[in-house]
């Protein structure tokens, strides 16, 4: 852990205190430092950014109820997370119909470490070809079971620690390395038949 997040950890630790002694104020500073990451975090799975808002806000809620009941176990961000994870999930399976089509941006899926072809891709004659693999990449992810799913975009997208996606999704580390192994294994063999073509090289 470097300085900068072992002091952000610190200060996190006096604010949860200070909203456990009564100040409402200290609450409000944590969700300022995390509401825009978590409402990209929810936006993972809630694609309509009104409604993403929606269940971002009621995961603060949900988190500030319980704080009494946090005891410091694991990084408060990290237990964040969670709750905005679980509150992502709830509202899914609250809805009538169930939509699996979890898109990712353009700029996240360029991220994806099992992909380093992206980068090559920058030349004009290879545009349809870098859009392609984009897609591909989206299509792949939105495939993966949830928790693989999770697992993945929290590893890359998020760019949390297999210890943090660990505590987050409440799993052994073990469990979190297979889970994106394994998702980055089903990426790969989307990729391949793209990336092996003669068009694409």
């Amino acid at each position: 852990m470097n300085n900068q997040s072992r002091i952000s950890e610190e200060l996190d630790e006096e604010l949860v205190s200070r909203v456990q002694r009564g100040d409402k104020k200290a609450f409000d500073m944590l969700v300022i430092k995390y509401q825009h990451k978590i409402i990209q975090l929810v936006n993972r799975y809630v694609k309509d950014p009104h409604e993403a808002q929606d269940v971002a806000q009621e995961a603060f809620i949900k988190a500030y109820r319980a704080l009494n009941n946090f005891r410091g176990d694991s990084a408060f961000y990290t237990w964040l997370y969670r709750i905005a994870i679980n509150t992502a999930k709830n509202y899914l399976q609250a809805r009538a119909r169930r939509n699996r089509n979890f898109e990712v941006d353009i700029q996240d899926a360029e991220k994806v470490e099992n992909a380093p072809q992206l980068h090559d891709l920058s030349s004009p004659d290879s545009q349809l070809a870098n859009e392609q693999i984009i897609e591909t990449i989206k299509e792949a992810i939105s495939l993966l079971p949830e928790e693989m799913r999770t697992a993945i975009m929290l590893r890359e997208f998020e760019g949390m620690s297999y210890e943090e996606i660990a505590e987050a999704m409440n799993c052994p580390i073990g469990t979190v390395r297979s889970r994106i192994f394994r998702a980055r294994e089903a990426i790969d063999e989307k990729l391949t038949p793209l990336l092996t073509h003669g068009d694409f090289r």
